[in-house]
């Protein structure tokens, strides 16, 4: 029967510190949960901004924290505060758009009967199967169904102010951990390289593809989400669309979801157009679509995400796709960042495997005798 082994002992002592540990980082995890978005937008916006933070010690002599400062400036005004004043138009836009609808102005339902009658008979029997034939009421139950929830709204004023309130907390989170992640990233991706119990080439290797994926990730699906909408937004004012920078938006958003995204938005209206007889506008909504918008997300996406990752097209998709399910809108960024570390993790472990056989096979070819 073996003997227990002493507390002193450096097997039992190693144990101890691994339990230790994972327990400790599994509390602070816990704890720094709530304010997950704004650590890894922080952490995102350090990463993409570092060279620009570089520039900014040379400028500052070497003062790191005025470097810091100059470029946390320049984030907040060039980046921060244009997103604020563009999502304040679109909600405005919003708003418009909904009174529109609810005072009758746009007659959505009528919208969608034309676009019934257009079609084939047996278009219009499937229809009338799934009792979608008669769609003149579609715009009354739109607008009851926005006045519940704007009456759900009105009856929790106080979880909304609540809601801003913790926006507002992460917002500065945010903004203040960004500050020191400029000002010390590099001493800090130094001290987690050293604490990774793996060898340098592979610990560099890991932080070097999680920062090429989020750099990538963020800079490239955000100019395309923006080149995307805006080149919708254009199309649908050039028609006449009621609210093109609502759609504008609408569009960029869905621009995250690679080959797909903004397809989703200006697809359905060219098919609304051609059924109700605007066959030009549909026809040129249609080649704008394809060749324009289109061309942009087959040209730029795999130009600044795919070629920087190095990960298949098919791959981003279902990344970005699980990565908004799983964690909103934080998710377009976190996917691809999960799928590219899966990928770099799995290569690094088959370079081992093959590095202990090369050396197995080595020692055993030694103790072969002649």
């Amino acid at each position: 029967m073996t003997e227990p082994e002493p507390l002193n002992s450096p097997v039992l002592q190693s144990k101890a510190l691994i339990w230790l540990l994972m327990i400790v980082t599994a509390l602070f995890i816990v704890i720094l949960w709530p304010y997950s978005g704004a650590v890894s937008w922080a952490v995102f916006l350090a990463i993409v901004f570092s060279s620009l933070q570089q520039r900014s010690v040379e400028v500052c002599r070497g003062r790191r924290g005025w470097a810091a400062f100059g470029t946390l400036l320049v984030i907040v005004v060039s980046v921060l505060l244009p997103t604020a004043l563009l999502t304040a138009a679109i909600a405005q836009e919003a708003a418009a758009f909904y009174e529109r609808v609810r005072s009758g102005d746009i007659q959505i339902g009528q919208y969608f009967q034309r676009g019934v009658e257009a079609l084939p008979v047996w278009a219009r029997g499937l229809l009338d199967r799934f009792g979608l034939g008669d769609l003149t009421l579609l715009q009354d139950k739109v607008v009851e169904l926005l006045g519940r929830s704007g009456q759900t709204i009105t009856s929790r004023v106080f979880s909304i102010g609540q809601n801003t309130l913790e926006f507002l907390v992460s917002f500065f989170v945010m903004l203040y951990l960004l500050f020191f992640l400029l000002r010390d990233g590099n001493e800090l991706a130094a001290l987690a390289a050293r604490a990774m119990p793996l060898k340098q080439e592979h610990t560099a290797r890991l932080l070097g593809q999680f920062a090429t994926v989020v750099r990538a990730t963020v800079k490239g699906n955000v100019v395309v989400a923006l080149v995307q909408g805006t080149l919708g937004g254009l199309a649908f004012w050039t028609l006449g669309i009621a609210g093109p920078l609502l759609w504008g938006a609408v569009m960029a958003v869905l621009s995250l979801l690679p080959a797909v995204g903004a397809a989703l938005v200006w697809g359905p209206v060219a098919i609304y157009l051609a059924t109700t007889g605007s066959i030009l506008p549909a026809l040129g909504l249609t080649l704008w679509g394809v060749l324009v918008i289109g061309l942009v997300d087959n040209v730029l996406r795999p130009i600044l995400v795919g070629r920087d990752t190095r990960m298949p097209d098919y791959l981003v998709l279902i990344a970005t796709l699980g990565g908004l399910t799983v964690f909103g809108l934080n998710g377009f960024v976190i996917g691809p960042v999960i799928a590219a570390m899966f990928l770099v993790t799995w290569d690094i472990f088959a370079q081992a495997r093959q590095e202990q056989q090369a050396v197995a096979s080595g020692a055993s070819e030694g103790r072969t005798p002649d």
